[in-house]
């Protein structure tokens, strides 16, 4: 049927209407029409998701790190297109999109399952993509809002023990990045903050560090590293130990030793003033950084731990040693104080009982005042 002509594009709108009997056409055939006469009809998306994908990676980034950008693209190239890139945008359907989460979920053809996370965030992706399709009118409701996913299984955070700090740090005593790892353990600070930390932002004077940045690479061959924003985009201040503020001054007259001895050496780059630097005045990396941590944990004879495991260690010390959970908040930079508690609430039973004793000295007092 020729319904009239589209306010948008001029163009004649011909539309196949289907219906199990005569009725119920004219009826689909009179809502359409009234569509069209009130000016809000629009021809049904020929976009493919491939071709959407294309344009919501190109268009729709604004704001998003590299780093973030690039895993999009990457999720994309190797699980949504070759599974749904060809499907029109206005027919892909949930159950073809749990599909693919299924069989991502499962080995096959040699190749191994992905893992709950990885399936998220792939699924994330495409949610992403589509609920955009959905603002802009190409489709009516976005398939992926009906899909389960797998559930993630948070890894278990593993800090250091006092038996095995005390290993470390014997073992880190006169070693190239002594003071890198102890101002992780002591701070909390995340490796891409810490390889980013510049001299400008420790203030002896005041014993503070200002978090303000982190050296960051976009996981993609010939990318150059760039100093990015924090992970939830918030700088924050912390104040360690006096100790690590020592360990620091120590640190920082021996860099600039080095550098003297250097001269024209010294290789700083695009990223002058950094505090933890190779030995010619070069930037670091995190795999460096992970890898070289490695090597010092066999050397203490103690088992695998990832460069993580020393921000939890900081954050076990820091409960340990009487911290309330807000402090700890700020300090790690968490997004909020409940994040905080659910993911170190498996240290708080000391802490509850030693309320408990606080609260019953409390309460001894006050019956022996009455009394």
């Amino acid at each position: 049927y020729t319904l009239g002509i589209d306010p948008g594009t001029g163009k004649q709108i011909q539309k196949s209407v289907y219906g199990k009997t005569q009725k119920e056409v004219r009826q689909k055939l009179t809502a359409i029409t009234a569509e069209i006469d009130s000016g809000m009809y629009q021809e049904p998306c020929k976009m493919t998701v491939n071709e959407w994908l294309d344009i919501w990676l190109k268009d729709y980034q604004i704001g998003v790190k590299d780093s973030t950008a690039y895993l999009y693209e990457r999720q994309a190239k190797l699980y949504l297109r070759p599974a749904l890139g060809n499907i029109p945008l206005e027919t892909l359907k949930a159950h073809t999109v749990q599909r693919l989460y299924n069989s991502l979920s499962q080995e096959h053809d040699g190749q191994p399952a992905l893992s709950a996370k990885t399936i998220k965030n792939i699924h994330g992706v495409l949610h992403r993509a589509l609920d955009m399709a959905v603002r802009l009118e190409y489709m009516l409701r976005n398939p992926t809002c009906a899909c389960v996913i797998p559930r993630v299984v948070e890894k278990k955070a593993e800090p250091l023990d006092a038996p095995e700090q005390k290993k470390l740090f014997d073992v880190l005593r006169g070693e190239e990045f002594e003071a890198l790892f102890l101002t992780d353990i002591f701070t909390g600070m995340r490796s891409g903050e810490l390889i980013g930390l510049t001299w400008d932002c420790v203030d002896f004077e005041h014993g503070v560090i200002h978090v303000e940045k982190q050296l960051c690479q976009v996981r993609k061959k010939g990318c150059r590293f760039y100093f990015g924003t924090l992970k939830n985009g918030k700088t924050r201040i912390i104040e360690p130990a006096p100790f690590v503020m020592e360990v620091l001054k120590k640190h920082r007259a021996d860099q600039q030793a080095q550098k003297k001895r250097a001269s024209d050496l010294w290789n700083e780059g695009e990223f002058p003033n950094l505090v933890f630097t190779h030995a010619d005045g070069s930037h670091l990396n995190q795999w460096f950084v992970c890898r070289t941590f490695q090597s010092y944990l066999a050397k203490a004879g103690l088992p695998r731990h990832r460069m993580h495991d020393l921000r939890h260690t900081f954050a076990v010390n820091s409960i340990m040693a009487g911290d309330d959970i807000k402090t700890l908040q700020e300090n790690m930079g968490h997004y909020s104080a409940a994040f905080t508690l659910d993911r170190y609430g498996h240290v708080t039973p000391t802490m509850r009982r030693e309320s408990a004793n606080r609260m019953q000295a409390f309460i001894s007092n006050l019956t022996t005042e009455s009394g």
